[in-house]
């Protein structure tokens, strides 16, 4: 994101890269789209934050770069159980309203207790856009709750596969994490839930958790769909996680940021292409039910409607509220209480 002439306060974090090329995961293909990255707290945002450690970052991509950005050095990565990156839009302020009345504190103190009781960090993640007015908004927004990562590529639809993309190399650079997961801003979440599940015991290092479904595979959007790969190899689909909600342990998204600059094959379909990449590791699939719950159970630790409304809550907005007003969802000794 581009630098404000007010910006003159931000003190830069900068990782150097090491180039690593990776022959196991030629079946991802080739992209053209090139990383590389520095990291930039928001000091100097247009009005100082109350708080002495502001939360909020920006990352900014240097597409001249053909290295993987791998931090050389572990110190300089805040450690946590989980880093979870809420992907939302310009059109979303509605739905991170309605978050910052639910599970997603809106207090600075309250989101730093959720942290700490959990182990998890939350952030709102997001792209930019050349709508200025929209820009002015967010960085509005941006000071007012710190609660962001800022990546500096488009917010677009289309684009969501880079964003992803994005969100992982960003996350694995800033915060030394046992998992790092991917939410969307419109299911409702329990964190203490998926902090007990992300604490688990596991015998394998690369692991891939969410809701596993078997589904298309789709290619170019301005192509038509492959023909089945029932029909081309005698197979079912690929398994994958559904893209609301997923989490990718360490070592796969070591190896994510490992890989060359350019080298990933980008579908149409986010959480497709995900569980594409997923192929060429060797990662464990660990399918959990509880990823994508139909309404709050004692169990449920994203609720979300399926199969309805595309993969998230029908009236998220409304919808989010109505869930958090009810005991099964919001009650547990790991969320503040409104009393304190």
């Amino acid at each position: 994101m581009p630098s404000s002439p007010k910006s003159s306060n931000f003190r830069p974090s900068i990782y150097s890269y090491r180039s690593a090329a990776s022959c196991l995961y030629l079946l991802i293909g080739i992209s053209g789209f090139v990383f590389g990255l520095s990291a930039l707290s928001l000091r100097g945002q247009t009005r100082d934050f109350k708080h002495r450690n502001p939360l909020s970052v920006s990352v900014r991509w240097d597409r001249s770069s053909t290295d993987a950005g791998i931090p050389d050095d572990d110190s300089k990565r805040r450690k946590v159980m989980g880093f979870v990156g809420v992907q939302t839009g310009f059109g979303s302020g509605s739905r991170r309203r309605a978050l910052r009345q639910t599970w997603f504190p809106s207090d600075h103190q309250q989101l730093e207790r959720l942290e700490e009781s959990t182990g998890l960090v939350f952030r709102f993640v997001i792209g930019k856009t050349s709508d200025s007015s929209k820009m002015v908004e967010l960085k509005k927004e941006v000071a007012e709750y710190d609660d962001f990562m800022l990546l500096d590529i488009e917010e677009k639809y289309s684009k969501l596969p880079y964003k992803t993309l994005a969100f992982f190399k960003a996350a694995y650079a800033l915060y030394d994490a046992d998992f790092y997961v991917k939410a969307d801003d419109d299911i409702y979440l329990r964190p203490d839930r998926l902090s007990l599940l992300l604490a688990k015991e596991r015998s394998h290092s690369q692991t891939y958790i969410g809701c596993m479904k078997k589904g298309p595979v789709f290619t170019d959007p301005k192509l038509k769909w492959y023909e089945p790969l029932s029909n081309l190899l005698g197979k079912e689909y690929f398994l994958h996680g559904y893209g609301p909600i997923y989490a990718l342990s360490a070592e796969v998204v070591r190896s994510l940021a490992a890989l060359r600059n350019g080298s990933f094959r980008m579908f149409s379909n986010e959480d497709v292409t995900i569980g594409s990449w997923m192929l060429a590791m060797n990662v464990n699939h660990e399918h959990v039910k509880e990823l994508c719950a139909v309404e709050c159970s004692a169990s449920s630790i994203a609720v979300w409607d399926i199969p309805k409304c595309s993969g998230r809550l029908c009236n998220p907005e409304t919808k989010m509220v109505e869930l958090h007003g009810k005991d099964v969802c919001s009650k547990s000794p790991t969320l503040p209480s409104e009393e304190d």
